[in-house]
């Protein structure tokens, strides 16, 4: 592992733990030649499909592109990094259970306002809004009624709890005999 301050190759480890899950090993190195310390990440590399993008060019994916976006999106939001990892994590498992050799970008741009629906209207506004390259506002103001529909219909659709009536205001009754009086 190059050493990113000043090059050099040799390291050494100083502490390994599991990370995302058990999904990735974190390792903390420090650099023999300079006496750095920085943490790197070791994955098992698996099949992930080639992306195809919209101009019909093959690219091979890049986690860190995805991670862009999301931070993009995310900027000023109250979304930590764990999630967007979580968001990428999810996406990634998605691609690899395809079985795919391909997928189209779109699908990729999909799978992530699907999830960032979920995790910050907000973030998902700014996503779609660069995603989908709206040509007039009327087409993303329709966006935004879509969104308002989805919230509206969820929030009709969550159970509220019964309202809790104080001791004070429940009607007075006699307490009913527990046991037959003689």
């Amino acid at each position: 592992m190059k050493c990113p301050a000043c090059g050099h190759l040799d390291n050494k480890v100083i502490d390994s733990r599991l990370s995302e899950g058990g999904e990735a090993t974190r390792r903390r190195r420090e650099c023999v030649g300079c006496g750095r310390r920085y943490t790197t990440y070791e994955r098992i590399e698996e099949a992930i499909p080639l992306i195809v993008k919209k101009d019909g060019r093959r690219e091979s994916y890049d986690r860190r592109k995805l991670i862009q976006g999301l931070e993009r999106a995310c900027q000023k939001r109250p979304v930590s990094a764990e999630a967007r990892e979580e968001v990428a994590d999810a996406i990634e498992r998605d691609l690899r259970e395809s079985g795919e050799r391909e997928i189209a970008s779109s699908e990729i741009g999909e799978k992530v306002m699907v999830h960032l629906r979920e995790l910050d209207q907000v973030a998902y506004v700014r996503f779609a809004s660069v995603y989908r390259q709206f040509d007039d506002i009327g087409e993303f103001l329709d966006e935004l009624q879509r969104l308002g529909q989805r919230v509206r219909t969820s929030e009709r659709m969550r159970v509220a709890p019964p309202p809790s009536r104080p001791a004070d205001l429940s009607p007075s009754r006699p307490p009913a005999p527990t046991d037959p009086v003689e």
